[in-house]
């Protein structure tokens, strides 16, 4: 077959055809009596394989090898292994890519807990926050800990929970690695906290309804974290369990002291101005 013939049995432009030729991933064509290049079934075959191959994201060199190699010597096996390191390096990406997303909705959800109806700090007073979770073992105590780190005086930090339970040894030992001694923390219910709070952040989806039944008027966020507590496995799997809780609520948490700085400014700007007005 001709090459316009060869091209469109594969799937692609007379042009691309030739660019695989000069990539070195299809042996040019002998010429028929004509002058025409002449392809074969094989070659349609070994082109559809590559573009196939190049679709799913293998590098062309790498598609062409893959695919002369299972043509040609029978290396099925190799094909099979390149396509499952290539599934997994593009679940890596999506699971990047969901990180990010839900990274971008926190801010967005931060945003409007900050910027929003509620209860704005008082000028003069400590940013009063809330963090909750089922236990107050894990989840809360790192976020408290954090806040009250990254916030310093600007903030009055607490946690609870629904069922307290003692202090995780693992909560405690990765706040260590980040040069926090949070050794003589205990767990809180709900009861044992004192309000007003301008923000109440749950780390659980168990305590979403929680916010609705603390008493006054307050700015809610709603950060989901898996319950480390939950991870099974050794020592070292469990812990790493804590540490990501402890990296991505700082994560989060950074953004959201700024903002919430942000608004109570903004209300002492509010408020002199008032002052000044009046005066």
């Amino acid at each position: 077959m001709n090459i316009a013939e060869a091209a469109r049995a594969a799937g692609i432009s007379p042009s691309g055809l030739r660019w695989y030729e000069s990539a070195g991933v299809l042996p040019p064509a002998p010429r028929g009596e004509n002058g025409y290049r002449q392809y074969t079934t094989h070659d349609v075959s070994l082109l559809r394989l590559v573009v196939a191959l190049r679709r799913v994201g293998l590098p062309t060199a790498e598609a062409g090898r893959l695919a002369r190699l299972t043509f040609d010597r029978g290396g099925g096996n190799e094909l099979l292994a390149a396509l499952r390191r290539q599934r997994e390096a593009i679940a890596a990406r999506r699971a990047d890519l969901e990180w990010l997303d839900g990274q971008l909705r926190d801010l967005e959800a931060t945003w409007r807990a900050t910027s929003g109806p509620g209860r704005r700090p008082e000028p003069s007073a400590p940013i009063a926050v809330l963090f909750l979770c089922q236990a107050n073992s894990g989840r809360s105590q790192i976020g408290e800990a954090l806040l009250t780190r990254l916030g310093g005086e600007r903030f009055r930090v607490q946690s609870a929970g629904a069922r307290p339970a003692p202090v995780s040894e693992m909560a405690i030992a990765v706040l260590a690695e980040a040069g926090i001694d949070w050794r003589e923390a205990h767990s809180k219910a709900l009861s044992d906290v004192t309000g007003p709070f301008d923000y109440v952040i749950t780390l659980s989806d168990a305590m979403r309804e929680t916010c609705a039944r603390i008493a006054g008027a307050h700015s809610t966020l709603h950060w989901h974290f898996p319950d480390p507590a939950a991870v099974r496995g050794s020592a070292e799997a469990r812990l790493a369990a804590y540490r990501r809780i402890r990296d991505e609520l700082s994560a989060r948490l950074i953004p959201f002291v700024e903002l919430a700085l942000r608004t109570a400014a903004a209300g002492k700007a509010t408020t002199s101005d008032r002052e000044v007005f009046h005066g």
